[in-house]
């Protein structure tokens, strides 16, 4: 055994007391070894993946018991001086998001040389080649380019490369991966699965992948550890767990994820798997066709024709001017009731083309046209008359809600913008009655932001965009920085939302798994390019596109 975790306790301070995070943890990890460990946010996996690493905050996190053996030695028995020594020499870890563990103010290549500096006696120039060799390795194209850039120089998918170069520097025994995906599109994901394969093949490193993704998790472990509330509920091959898993918790996080053969009414979630209280209800082909059917006889709500948005960029004083296309002649039609999913990798122009619909980033070229009428031209009035008309939900909730303002306020405040009911004491009714309906109560009026979880937060995202009623709203990334289950209950929320109050959705997404069960209709957008628009399963079931194939083949499948 590499590593043994024995009868692991960990608790947190929360308001001058200690409170249990980490109930008896205990796990083998054997050499050349991968490892999955899945579960929620809150679940444990990250905060046992830093007491492994030494990292735990001191001021606030404290071990209560247990041993952590690491190739004969136990961990928490070394100080800090001895710990530094193994850190990245002989255990190493991949964080979530590089751009957050990437100094922005320090080129790709000199942070990696860093490493080797500390924990190598080799020379400036040898280390200089062994960067490039490192970058070759994990498939960076131009090593030497990218070596001298700095991270915001560079794609999602790069810096992670980067990050995993610099983790496996000094050839470590062990290397911990803390959700190294999850923020990458679909093809960039199964990339970097792959890398991690195939190293861990070529170095016999022993590696921890942490995911809360197990279809995602069963691409590259062989056993699986799955945690809830700080306790493992269950463990073995990951074959076993996948085909046949026998806790409730396990069974949720498999049946959250939407399949891509049924489409399920209602996507089950944690709490559905514990009451016993699941859906089964499908949604047939035949009903999809007489709904189809009746929506695309109407006219459209949205018509896009030939939209381009040009960006122009100076590089150097004396440079020519360059022209990037972010989108290039697009052309679709959105129908009133719709949900029309758009998928592609990042960088291909998915939220460049909603700005444009939205009016925030107006097009180069091309038309608009909502209920018949050219928005590319309105006055300031007929501007404010159409943001009630047209909506966004933002990829992340928080950073889109003021700290400042209770969720209550927030909610009201484009009520007041657009003139809607009399006075507050009308809104303040209203909002209670929209945060019901969004699944929080009358008490959450008051609260911070802060006090809720990313799942509340999204919700009250959505509340806030409904407040006004509008009639088409773009979801931008709205589900991908959310759990399985999490990101269950919000899709429930907006499909239920779509059918009560007739709500019209442009679905923007790299999940294609999601797009699929979303949607009625499925458009590919590859380099600003519209590759090809077709009704969701058809498209799934038969690609035009090669790209559209590529996309398809990158989802994770589970076993």
């Amino acid at each position: 055994m590499i590593l043994q975790v024995k009868n692991l306790c960990i608790s947190f301070k929360k308001e001058n007391r200690y409170q249990k995070v980490i109930s008896s943890l205990n796990f083998d990890l054997k050499s050349n070894e991968i490892l999955g460990i899945v579960g929620e946010s809150g679940s444990g996996k990250s905060v046992s993946s830093l007491a492994i690493m030494g990292l735990l905050p001191k001021n606030i996190a404290k071990i209560d018991k247990g041993e952590i053996w690491f190739n004969g030695q136990n961990l928490l028995e070394l100080n800090e001086e001895k710990f530094q020594k193994i850190r990245g020499a002989e255990i190493a870890m991949v964080f979530q998001e590089p751009m957050s563990s990437l100094n922005p103010s320090l080129k790709c290549g000199f942070q990696v040389e860093e490493i080797l500096k500390i924990h190598t006696k080799k020379s400036a120039g040898a280390i200089k080649e062994e960067v490039i060799q490192l970058f070759e390795k994990v498939k960076l194209p131009n090593p030497k380019k990218i070596a001298n850039s700095y991270p915001h120089e560079i794609s999602g998918g790069q810096k992670q490369r980067v990050m995993i170069a610099m983790a496996i520097a000094c050839k470590p025994k062990l290397l911990i991966a803390d959700e190294p995906t999850t923020a990458l599109d679909v093809t960039v994901q199964k990339e970097i699965i792959l890398l991690l394969k195939e190293l861990q093949q070529e170095t016999k490193m022993s590696i921890i992948f942490v995911s809360h993704d197990l279809a995602l998790v069963s691409e590259i472990a062989q056993n699986v550890l799955v945690m809830y509330k700080g306790q493992i509920v269950e463990q073995g091959k990951t074959e076993q767990i996948f085909n046949d898993p026998k806790h409730d918790y396990t069974k949720a996080l498999l049946a959250s994820r939407p399949s891509l053969d049924v489409r399920l009414k209602r996507l089950p979630t944690i709490q559905d798997f514990i009451e016993n209280n699941t859906d089964k209800s499908v949604i047939t082909k035949e009903i999809r066709s007489s709904n189809h059917e009746k929506m695309y006889k109407n006219t459209p709500l949205l018509e896009v024709v030939d939209l381009s948005k040009e960006y122009t960029s100076n590089i150097g004083f004396f440079s020519k001017k360059e022209i990037f296309k972010a989108v290039d002649n697009a052309s679709f039609k959105i129908f009133e009731g719709e949900t029309l999913g758009l998928v592609g990798e990042s960088g291909c122009g998915k939220s460049t083309l909603g700005n444009a619909i939205l009016l925030l980033d107006k097009a180069t070229g091309g038309q608009i046209f909502y209920r018949g009428k050219l928005i590319s031209n309105l006055s300031k009035k007929e501007e404010i008359e159409l943001r009630k008309e047209i909506q966004i939900i933002f990829q992340d909730p928080y950073s889109s809600l003021n700290p400042r303002i209770p969720v209550g306020k927030a909610i009201m405040e484009p009520m007041k913008v657009h003139g809607l009911y009399q006075n507050d004491k009308e809104r303040k009714e209203k909002t209670i009655e929209i945060l019901k309906q969004v699944g929080l109560g009358e008490e959450y009026f008051n609260r911070y932001p802060h006090e809720f979880s990313g799942g509340q937060r999204q919700r009250i995202g959505i509340a806030r965009t409904i407040a006004i009623q509008p009639k088409l709203i773009v979801c931008d990334e709205s589900v991908s920085a959310l759990d399985i289950s999490v990101q269950a209950q919000v899709l429930n929320l907006l499909n239920d939302l779509k059918e009560n109050f007739g709500f019209t959705y442009l679905f923007i997404s790299h999940d294609l798994a999601v797009v699929k069960y979303m949607s009625d209709k499925v458009m590919v957008m590859n380099k600003g390019k519209i590759e090809e628009i077709e009704e969701a399963d058809e498209l799934y079931r038969n690609p035009k596109s090669t790209y559209t194939q590529k996309l398809i083949n990158a989802i994770p499948k589970g076993n």
